[in-house]
């Protein structure tokens, strides 16, 4: 089968594309903004890649179009394919059809931790032997890749189950169409303003999930999360383990010792080291354990496998150090990541200076609905820096509950400088956006080396 996907470069669809092409399947694509780490991964696939979406694309003939949610009407090429009625689907239609029919599919939800969470799950069963196949929002670099297919003989498959709507033509979530065994539930708070109207609203999705669960599935779920409760609330019809719960399944653990600890009510069940940082790291770190216990890995043998986990690109990666500065990327694009992330940082740093670079650049940012909850979300930088390039709403208006510690800028260049000039050795920058933000983590780190 040849398909051709439009906005191959997103994370998903670039994702899906890795598969299809590795399942066998020729493929094409194309998109208007391509940046690394897809970029790399599609020309290592020798996926051949199109720039824009002229209607002339029609001519490679392909037996599907694969559209993805970022495509609207108005677009030349989907406009020339409804047009000339040529088949299309969706990414995640396509996926479940193609690749995931068949296989026990341990999907991972929420607002918050999913990539990290995915990844986490991956390694662990790697770790124990079970090839699982991936789809996943980031880079795991414990494989160096976003996705593959199982190994020969296994029936697993992770994925980071996205509540983002499918496409175009299908408002559904994308995870109603994965049919999964196994289900994380980490959180669910309020996001993608841009197409939910309001908490409710994700909920009911998220509900549209658990109605797809099998009695002989799993859900590991938040027992923190009240808007989970609400959705439990609605009919569930498949066995749940909840975690974060003072008489159930509980972590513990600190950035002193690199300790992890896993309890159930008073009972230690097994504890290691790790090198990652911050409660919500733990957090996700227990949910992956007990979906991989579904899949018939030990608590023990998990924490085992967590002790040589890599984090994901993106999630606190340092980028470089110059003149005593370290410069960190991590992927946060919501005052709750804000606030984890930092705080992570925070706990493993102790007194340093952490100096927070932000570029409200989600949808949800974009129209300054969490606009109020900005500054509390900061209180563990020293400084903050934000890129207001392109907002509808006054950052430093926003900004102004923690007054001289904030600059706002809408000039990247100038940005960097005054970033650059208040920097001093020892301090931490952590950038934080979803998207690859001008290329600054290079431009900082070569203001501060000259």
């Amino acid at each position: 089968m040849h398909i051709h996907i439009l906005g191959i470069g997103g994370t998903f669809m670039g994702g899906v594309a890795q598969l299809a092409r590795a399942a066998g399947h020729r493929v094409t694509g194309c998109d208007s903004d391509l940046y690394p780490p897809m970029n790399q991964q599609l020309a290592a696939a020798e996926i051949e890649v199109v720039e824009g979406y002229d209607a002339a694309q029609t001519s490679f003939e392909p037996d599907c179009y694969l559209v993805g949610n970022a495509i609207s009407r108005g677009n030349p090429l989907l406009e020339t394919i409804l047009d000339r009625a040529l088949p299309f689907t969706s990414g995640p239609q396509w996926l479940a059809e193609h690749i995931l029919r068949g296989r026990w599919v341990l999907a991972v939800a929420g607002t918050h931790g999913k990539t990290t969470t995915s990844a986490m799950l991956a390694w662990i069963l790697e770790h124990a032997g079970l090839n699982p196949g991936f789809l996943i929002g980031g880079v795991p670099m414990n494989f160096g890749a976003s996705a593959r297919l199982p190994g020969a003989g296994s029936p697993f498959f992770v994925i980071e189950a996205d509540e983002y709507d499918t496409a175009f033509s299908d408002k559904r979530s994308k995870f109603v169409h994965y049919r999964p065994k196994t289900v994380v539930l980490n959180n669910l708070e309020f996001d993608h303003a841009d197409i939910f109207a309001n908490l409710e609203a994700i909920e009911t999705q998220f509900h549209h999930l658990v109605r797809t669960l099998p009695r002989n599935g799993l859900i590991v779920a938040n027992a923190g999360a009240e808007s989970l409760a609400r959705v439990f609330a609605r009919g569930c019809w498949t066995p749940a383990e909840r975690f974060n719960d003072p008489s159930g399944w509980r972590v513990e653990g600190s950035e002193a010792d690199a300790s992890l600890r896993v309890l159930q009510g008073d009972e230690l069940v097994g504890q290691t080291t790790w090198p990652l940082a911050g409660e919500h790291n733990r957090s996700n770190a227990l949910a992956a354990l007990l979906a991989a216990r579904h899949a018939g890995v030990p608590i023990a043998r998990g924490l085992a496998a967590l002790t040589r986990f890599e984090n994901v690109k993106r999630r606190l990666e340092l980028r470089g150090t110059a003149r005593g500065v370290s410069v960190h990327d991590d992927f946060a694009h919501h005052p709750t990541a804000f606030a984890a992330t930092l705080a992570g940082l925070r706990s493993k740093l102790g007194p340093a200076r952490i100096l927070a670079v932000l570029e409200p650049r989600s949808n949800t940012m974009k129209l300054g609905v969490m606009k109020a909850r900005l500054a509390e979300s900061l209180a563990e930088s020293d400084l903050v820096f934000c890129y207001a390039h392109a907002l509808g709403w006054d950052a430093a208006e926003a900004l102004a509950p923690i007054g001289n510690k904030a600059v706002v800028d809408d000039d990247l260049e100038r940005l960097v400088q005054r970033i650059a000039a208040a920097a001093q050795p020892g301090d931490h920058v952590v950038v934080m956006s979803n998207g690859g933000f001008g290329g600054i983590h290079e431009k900082l780190l070569a203001a501060l080396a000259g």
